[in-house]
């Protein structure tokens, strides 16, 4: 009889507890049941028009029929390819933020990229390299390589660049690409193959050679690689596809939305700098907008004891200034 009136009594409490809690309960719980009811009857979430809705939806990507790198036909029709590239393209289309961010940066970079592979001769499809090595960025790596090329000292001193405490030309974008172009060339009289020059790139020549000997092949698609090289020339060829044609691959982007080249001029310097902050604000702008034009320069000042000639990059009149309607910051 004891325990039936203690639990007579936890009722009559909670009941009475409930009589002040229900008027406030009673509105969540009609708005949970109307939103299961509004869901159940079969809306869907609005999609812009302008978007397509499958990448919503998440489907497979289809491979495209036929493929070559730097004019090398890939043998798409070998399953391990296919699974290769397959896998590429799923990574780089559904990491949605760094291949935004690659895109965007495209057409202020490819530009100066482009022109410097042409006058070597360098088929054009490397310049998806410095993207897939740095996202054209001056990246420096746990092995110490840097730039958007990712150029190792002893690399970079080997192909005319400068590499010191005050100066270090892995960080000057067209210098370090001309570097790379020699690189290239180099590796290209020796392979005569477009694509274990790209796999050397990444793996270096020796690395490439030790497995043509071990394994007695000389195509990549055949040969077996570490990770990182079997890899490349499908992330390579996954961005090739990706920057060609953005909205196949569900990345919509309008010319606002890029980051578009920096108007510039420069200026000769053969003296000694003791001050890059008073140098920067002579020509009217700032340390900060010229190391980011001159990432190269590694300290505030430059000794430059031998009289040696450098082209400082300055920007140009209102080229920080981004206009909205343009969706440009080049201009005067």
């Amino acid at each position: 009889m004891e325990s039936k009136s203690y639990l007579h009594q936890k009722i009559s409490r909670a009941c009475k507890s409930g009589s002040r809690v229900l008027p406030w309960l009673l509105p969540g719980i009609f708005l949970l049941f109307g939103m299961l009811g509004f869901i159940n009857s079969g809306y869907e979430p609005a999609v812009k028009s302008n978007q397509d809705p499958q990448f919503f939806n998440i489907y497979p990507i289809d491979l495209p029929e036929y493929l070559e790198f730097a004019g090398e036909r890939v043998p798409l029709e070998n399953f391990d390819t296919r699974e290769s590239l397959d896998r590429e393209l799923l990574v780089n289309t559904f990491f949605h933020s760094q291949t935004f961010l690659y895109l965007k940066k495209v057409p202020r970079y490819f530009p100066v990229i482009e022109p410097i592979l042409n006058e070597y001769n360098v088929p054009e499809d490397f310049k998806y390299l410095p993207l897939v090595e740095s996202g054209l960025a001056n990246a420096v790596s746990p092995a110490e390589a840097v730039g958007f090329w990712q150029l190792m000292e002893g690399t970079a001193r080997d192909y005319g660049l400068e590499v010191n405490a005050e100066v270090d030309e892995r960080y000057h974008l067209e210098k370090s690409t001309v570097a790379a172009c020699k690189y290239l060339l180099k590796s290209y009289e020796e392979y005569h193959n477009w694509t274990l020059v790209a796999a050397s790139y990444n793996n270096g020549r020796r690395g490439i050679d030790r497995q043509i000997g071990r394994q007695k092949e000389n195509n990549y698609y055949d040969l077996l690689l570490n990770e990182e090289t079997a890899r490349y020339i499908f992330r390579i060829l996954a961005l090739k596809l990706i920057v060609s044609d953005p909205e196949k691959y569900g990345f919509h982007l309008e010319e606002k939305d890029l980051y578009q080249p920096i108007r510039s001029f420069e200026v000769k310097v053969d003296t000694t700098v003791s001050s890059f902050a008073e140098f920067a604000k002579n020509f009217g702008t700032n340390y900060k907008m010229l190391k980011f034009l001159n990432p190269w320069l590694r300290e505030p000042y430059l000794s430059n004891n031998k009289g040696k000639s450098y082209m400082i990059k300055i920007p140009g009149k209102g080229s920080r200034i981004w206009k909205l309607e343009e969706g440009s910051n080049n201009t005067e």
